[in-house]
């Protein structure tokens, strides 16, 4: 590469600081640290041969020299997204209803929104948050395009990953101490409650429900109270309960098939497609099958 050529990316950082007068804002424009954008902007100076700006009494004001390259590299930036748009098509928009369990919602939406929405901003996402025994028939009806889910059956949706299940309870209360074992679980038809149970009644233990709910803060306010030792996701773990295991009297539990399901009604959708891609791109792990 030219040492005088100007990339696209210096020149971004460039115009995006002149914008917004600083690093530090240009840096959350650009989802970049301001460490980096002071890169690009170093190596566009170097290119440039002089400097581009200055640091004035307020915020980061133009050289000579950046006035000169500011209309030019505003121009490229925009012929830089004219081939783009003949090249893939007008701007994406629409509208996209995504559902999740509040669980994976907290745990894995938001680097995913964060990307989507910096790259689609005339798409307008609703998030439906509720458990997979929910979602999974409002994906079916076509009430929901997409949604992020533990799979009920083999082969539903395409796979992205593994999550744990874990037996949980406050070590204060030492709850896993009693007989019969108090547990709280989720909803009936939920794969992590079946497992749970499942688990349990093959170890010969004898048991009572005492709680039961789709929403995560239940599970947790039952650990918590020391009513009961609670079923949860690893990613849904706070740091002050305890995991327990077979040195507690419980069983090991299988991890949960976590999958991405899109409704039929959809196919057509370019919104709804790259929504899509960025979950697979963001949450899809090497190795699962």
């Amino acid at each position: 590469m030219n040492s005088t050529d100007l990339q696209l990316d210096w020149l971004r950082a460039f115009v995006t600081v002149v914008d917004s007068g600083s690093l530090t804002a240009a840096a959350r424009q650009l989802y970049r640290s301001q460490s980096a954008i002071s890169m690009q902007l170093k190596k566009l100076e170097d290119a440039a041969g002089r400097p581009l700006l200055a640091r004035g009494p307020r915020h980061l004001v133009l050289t000579v020299a950046g006035s000169e390259l500011l209309p030019h590299a505003r121009r490229m930036l925009a012929v830089h997204a004219e081939a783009l748009a003949v090249l893939h098509g007008p701007a994406v928009s629409g509208r996209i209803s995504l559902g999740a369990p509040d669980d994976y919602a907290m745990a894995y939406l938001a680097p995913v929104l964060r990307t989507f929405s910096s790259r689609y901003p005339g798409v307008e996402i609703t998030l439906v948050c509720e458990q997979s025994t929910v979602l999974i028939p409002r994906v079916e009806r076509g009430e929901l395009d997409l949604a992020l889910v533990t799979r009920d059956q083999p082969q539903r949706g395409e796979l992205l990953f593994r999550e744990a299940l874990l037996w949980v309870a406050a070590e204060e209360h030492e709850a896993w101490r009693r007989e019969p074992l108090p547990i709280a679980v989720y909803e009936a038809g939920s794969r992590a409650r079946n497992e749970a149970l499942a688990a349990i009644e093959a170890q010969r233990r004898a048991y009572r429900i005492v709680y039961y709910s789709p929403n995560v803060a239940g599970q947790l306010a039952v650990a918590y109270s020391g009513m009961a030792v609670a079923v949860l996701s690893r990613c849904s773990l706070p740091p002050d309960l305890k995991v327990l295991d077979e040195r507690h009297g419980l069983p090991p539990l299988p991890a949960q098939s976590v999958a991405l399901i899109r409704s039929d009604a959809s196919a057509r959708s370019p919104a709804v497609d790259a929504m899509y891609e960025q979950l697979l791109r963001t949450l899809r792990r090497e190795g699962v099958s």
